[in-house]
């Protein structure tokens, strides 16, 4: 009795969406995906002009000592909006500074914001490290008060009390495996509602439940970002996106 009781356990833990054992790994691509990167030039697209660039087929955003940053600047995507959706792409940096992924953000023109490409609103982290947590892939709450919402590894839900990590995804041995420092890898991000995953070549690495309607955001525009700071330079590619229903 003992020994089924036992294997009971062990057969309902791994098949458990919390067990460490078992990655979740991202769906094959549907053929809806629409590519809003043309790889010859920035149309679509609105940026600093002398920050942003098209080389070699990429988007390429660097700073220099002589060409800063004045605040966190970003190049936003124009044609479109990101409510329920599934967002992929792929993207190379240097480790001096960090950038983003900003999506269901706000476009802040009012006031006296720093430049004129100032977003706010959820940010998949951009970084070249490996070592947990200072990785790319964990939801930063750009211009707001909630900092790093949800960490690499994290299964976590913020509700009225703030945020219960419920379970764990990765562990730091394991993303150092997955990512490849100094070259390409490859993000999606799906969102639908109040639900948000985070994958990074291949891999599910953050599961994200926003349930306090006061901070949540629904929708919202898409950019990539370019840190205030240090010199840096980050590049994408093969961005593509498809609305969910």
């Amino acid at each position: 009795m003992r020994c089924i009781f036992a294997a009971s356990l062990a057969l309902l833990f791994a098949s458990s969406p919390l067990a460490a054992d078992q990655p979740t790994t991202l769906p094959a691509e549907s053929g809806e995906m629409t590519s809003i990167f043309n790889g010859k030039d920035l149309t679509g697209w609105d940026g600093d002009p002398r920050l942003w660039s098209v080389k070699d087929g990429v988007i390429h955003g660097e700073t220099t000592a002589e060409n800063v940053a004045k605040g966190n600047t970003f190049l936003i995507w124009q044609d479109g909006k990101t409510k329920d959706f599934e967002l992929r792409l792929s993207f190379r940096c240097n480790a001096t500074n960090n950038s983003g992924v900003q999506y269901r953000s706000r476009h802040i023109t009012e006031g006296k914001p720093r430049n004129a490409w100032v977003m706010r609103g959820y940010q998949h982290e951009i970084r070249n490290e490996e070592n947990l947590p200072n990785v790319s892939g964990f939801i930063y709450d750009e211009g707001g008060k909630r900092g790093r919402i949800c960490l690499v590894g994290e299964k976590a839900t913020w509700g009225k009390d703030g945020k219960k990590v419920e379970g764990k995804l990765i562990d730091a041995a394991e993303y150092k495996e997955l990512f490849n420092v100094g070259e390409w890898n490859e993000v999606a991000i799906i969102a639908k509602g109040n639900h948000l995953r985070h994958y990074m070549n291949g891999r599910l690495v953050l599961d994200f439940t926003d349930a306090t309607p006061e901070l949540a955001l629904l929708d919202g525009m898409l950019a990539l970002q370019l840190h205030a700071g240090k010199p840096m330079w980050v590049e994408f590619k093969d961005i593509r996106i498809r609305e969910l229903k």
